[in-house]
């Protein structure tokens, strides 16, 4: 039995890692939410950003699942198509506009919370 249990939280504590971002240092974007997903394993928004062009790009940030989110205020509709925010997070390495979320403000400076520290 226990060595199922060790075997079973190694498999489960590797899904959870963030070696597809950039752990070193944070980057915040405003934009527009362009889509929320309340899913398994992880909630999704898609939100727009304005390069220094003036090019939109849609990035896709990455956060924890339903169940830690729900606890902390959240549901399927705490964020909306079209809603203004500040996101703040880890880079993704791969050169695609992804990002795990650590912080979303609103324009009232509400802070949703997104992880258990904050």
């Amino acid at each position: 039995i226990l060595l199922a249990l060790v075997i079973t939280a190694g498999i489960a504590g590797a899904h959870h890692g963030y070696a597809a971002f950039d752990t070193k240092s944070e980057v915040t974007f405003i934009g527009t939410v362009s889509d929320f997903h309340w899913t398994n394993p992880h909630c999704i928004v898609d939100f727009d950003v304005k390069d220094d062009k003036g090019e939109v790009r849609t990035w896709h940030g990455e956060m924890t699942s339903p169940a830690h989110l729900a606890p902390r205020g959240w549901t399927a509709s705490t964020l909306e198509s079209g809603d203004k925010v500040t996101i703040t997070g880890y880079v993704g390495k791969n050169n695609v506009p992804s990002i795990w979320v650590t912080k979303i403000v609103l324009p009232d400076g509400k802070e949703l919370k997104v992880e258990a520290g904050n």
